[in-house]
């Protein structure tokens, strides 16, 4: 792990629900292939009890790959980038503290410009002690 953001709490995205979400942005470094680091992903939700269900719900964690360097991959069970990134605020809030500049390679635009057109208008709230810069996006 190169860098990680602060903990943003967001409301459910695509489904209803009272719980909130804890969402974080993780930076790492691997020489693992994509489909490998998606089986440690897998088994890490397992370890938190996480039950894969065919559409949204409540889960105990959820571990996503939002990009891979710069590759663009769709295969059955793993798409890089995340194909609905540019769709959340709880992924791009996080993230522009990181990589303002990342560029999305199917998109071409930043991850700065992402956050600015995103039409995502679900509440999200910076988790207390997380994050302590006025700089809040």
């Amino acid at each position: 792990i190169t860098a990680f953001s602060p903990v943003i709490e967001s409301e459910p995205w695509g489904f209803s629900s009272e719980k909130w979400f804890l969402n974080q942005i993780l930076i790492i470094e691997t020489e693992s292939d994509p489909g490998y680091m998606l089986e440690v992903c897998t088994e890490v939700e397992k370890m938190f009890g996480r039950e894969r269900t065919a559409s949204y719900t409540d889960r105990s964690m959820d571990i996503d790959i939002l990009f891979y360097n710069g590759l663009v991959l769709k295969e059955e069970n793993l798409e890089i980038p995340h194909p609905r990134l540019h769709e959340r605020l709880f992924i791009l809030k996080p993230l522009v503290l990181l990589r303002p500049e990342l560029i999305h390679p199917v998109l071409g635009m930043t991850i700065a410009e992402l956050l600015n057109t995103c039409r995502d208008k679900s509440r999200t709230r910076w988790l207390k002690g997380s994050y302590s810069s006025p700089l809040l996006p």
